[in-house]
């Protein structure tokens, strides 16, 4: 049986990580599906790290790492990326903004059909979004459209952090480049356009309860930006160099 592992980054989740963390352990071990719970603590400065501690005694499937620098969110998942055992990975966020039904979902169709990644899309029928703030929907939406018109592609939610891949479609998508949350359509946009076998399912987003949110839009822009400019380049210059072998 494959092995699920989930790379969850966490700063300064204080608040949401316990909830998250015991959510995703009973539906995963209700699902009966072998896994690890692979959290990255990117150097939180509230108690984080204490309570990630005392959830080992009742998470025996989570494992803890501290990533000592360079911190951010981009960072922090490619620690995790290069350090878990599983045959699959996902990425989720440590804020209750996921569900794990989604991921029991997204795991599913990926072993029936053997795919290389699975993404989760909220702008679909069946996909929906709680308490999003509105300028973020409109500036999400825009950017989404713009992606997928220059890029070539019908999926429509690439900045969604919330997808599946294999290990070696992990491996095929290295060396990274993003250090912050421009990675989360840097894994995606790369793994289409080199020819990784992919499907869309439909996931629910809620917006958090509890800390704050460190996407800062105005930071990120530039850096969302350069990674589409990167795809850009690698699709129509690189002439095919690094597609799936």
């Amino acid at each position: 049986m494959s092995q699920l592992s989930i790379v969850i980054p966490a700063y300064n989740e204080e608040g949401s990580i316990a909830e998250t963390l015991e959510s995703l352990y009973a539906a995963l071990q209700l699902a009966e599906i072998n896994h690890e719970i692979v959290v990255v603590n990117d150097n939180s400065k509230d108690q984080t790290l204490a309570i990630l501690e005392n959830l080992q005694q009742s998470i025996p499937s989570l494992t803890i790492y501290t990533n000592p620098g360079p911190n951010g969110f981009g960072y922090a998942i490619r620690y995790g990326l290069e350090r878990f055992k599983g045959d699959i990975v996902a990425v989720m966020m440590a804020d209750l903004s996921d569900n794990p039904q989604d991921l029991i979902a997204f795991y599913r169709l990926m072993v029936d059909k053997k795919l290389d990644c699975v993404f989760g899309s909220r702008f679909i029928k069946g996909g929906s979004t709680h308490d999003y703030p509105k300028h973020k929907y409109i500036i999400n939406r825009f950017a989404n459209t713009l992606i997928r018109l220059l890029v070539g592609i019908p999926y429509n939610d690439s900045t969604n952090a919330f997808k599946m891949y294999r290990k070696n479609t992990i491996e095929g998508l290295k060396p990274f480049l993003s250090a912050h949350f421009n990675l989360t359509i840097e894994l995606p946009l790369k793994a289409i356009i080199r020819g990784y076998s992919y499907e869309v399912l439909p996931n629910s987003w809620r917006n958090r309860k509890a800390g704050q949110s460190n996407l800062k839009i105005k930071e990120m822009g530039s850096r969302y930006l350069f990674i589409l400019l990167y795809i850009l380049i690698e699709k129509y210059l690189s002439r095919n160099d690094y597609l799936k072998k």
